[in-house]
């Protein structure tokens, strides 16, 4: 297993990245939202060689203009992930399965080149998803202990803590195989 970490604008820009292997960072949310500490955080991750993701809070509706957004803040670097955070807005909503579905769809068509998954809680992979499409690979928040989410899924990355801050552990055998995995060899 492999560590690494999560970050948007609620984290300092110069975490840590000692023994990680990846970094996720929040870059946009909606259609208008932006972590105004995405290039520093992606700077600190870069510099310490981590594979680096990027996430879309996404929001019910205007899911092809989320897409468009949402790649046209995230940097394009061969071998970065894409991600579409899935989960309740701050308005208590959510985006249904088929416009999650649609989204995931979008980013894959627009950026053909990259892997794109879907990043979930186990409430909402056991009882909200109805369609079980991940994209490239499901990354499962469920707090418990590092690599034992309770489903029966194929997942790629487990979120197991918020604790001081967002652990994740990734079911790769090496950095290198992460890699491989992440620029499609």
């Amino acid at each position: 297993m492999l560590r690494g970490i999560d970050v948007s604008a609620y984290q300092s820009s110069a975490y840590e990245t000692d023994g990680l292997s990846f970094v996720f960072i929040k870059a946009t949310e909606g259609r208008s939202y932006i972590n105004p500490k995405l290039s520093a955080q992606v700077k600190t991750a870069r510099d310490a060689d981590c594979v680096v993701g990027f996430y879309h809070f996404l929001w019910p509706g205007n899911i092809t203009a989320q897409a468009e957004y949402f790649l046209g803040k995230a940097p394009e670097k061969a071998g970065d992930l894409l991600v579409v955070d899935w989960e309740t807005t701050g308005e208590g909503t959510h985006a249904s399965n088929a416009e999650k579905d649609r989204f995931i769809r979008k980013v894959k068509e627009l950026r053909p080149n990259h892997r794109v998954l879907l990043y979930c809680n186990r409430n909402y992979w056991l009882n909200v998803d109805t369609t079980s499409y991940a994209g490239d690979g499901l990354w499962i928040a469920d707090y418990v202990t590092a690599g034992k989410p309770r489903i029966q899924a194929n997942w790629r990355f487990h979120q197991y803590t918020d604790n001081p801050l967002d652990k994740n552990v990734g079911d790769f055998s090496s950095k290198a195989a992460l890699r491989k995995w992440a620029r499609r060899e």
